[in-house]
């Protein structure tokens, strides 16, 4: 059974340091379940970068098969989340360009949605709408960092790790998507009655 999250990490009474170290020697149980534990942080990386949560979750899928071949480098010293969604950005970012060479146009559903939306579900369908296309307007490296900051929870470290850049760097990363993110969404939030 995985944890909840800011619970101990642990799987099924075994320490992901444990589990990182028996993975680091090719075990494949232990492997799946330090991934299982990252899965959804992973998938939300990936979303916030591709936009698209079916492409994020083959992204995942694909980023665990490359981090199980590469498990003879991971160092079971350090924690496996940022060393998993270093992988996991850096496929995301590939996917995206592989998509911007075809210029492929997403398929749109042939039959709209049926039915009214209460109110509030359509509020937060807009102002989800208008957080993504801000996030959109992001470069990548920024709108990556903040996902993991504020979404993920991630700390400056783990992210720089994750990305591998430096700390500081991170930082910059975050401070300038939260302004460029503010002015949008204030601009947006001042044009709605």
């Amino acid at each position: 059974m995985l944890n909840e999250p800011g619970l101990p990490a642990v799987v099924a009474g075994v320490t992901q340091s444990r589990l990182a170290e028996a993975a680091s020697r090719g075990d494949r149980e232990a492997f799946g379940r330090l991934v299982l534990e990252h899965a959804l942080t992973a998938r939300r990386v990936a979303y916030s970068v591709l936009g698209n949560w079916d492409e994020a979750e083959d992204v995942v899928q694909d980023a665990a098969l490359a981090a199980w071949q590469a498990v003879e480098r991971y160092d079971p010293a350090r924690s496996f989340r940022p060393w998993f969604l270093r992988i996991v950005a850096n496929a995301s970012l590939d996917q995206l360009r592989r998509r911007r060479v075809r210029k492929a146009e997403p398929l749109t559903e042939a039959e709209p949605h049926r039915g009214p939306m209460p109110d509030h579900e359509a509020e937060r369908a807009v102002l989800r709408d208008h957080l993504d296309r801000a996030l959109a307007t992001l470069p990548e490296r920024q709108r990556i960092a903040v996902t993991m900051f504020d979404v993920e929870g991630l700390s400056h470290a783990e992210i720089a790790q994750s990305l591998g850049v430096p700390e500081g760097t991170v930082r910059s990363y975050v401070f300038h998507a939260r302004r460029a993110l503010r002015r949008v969404l204030s601009s947006v939030m001042e044009g709605t009655p």
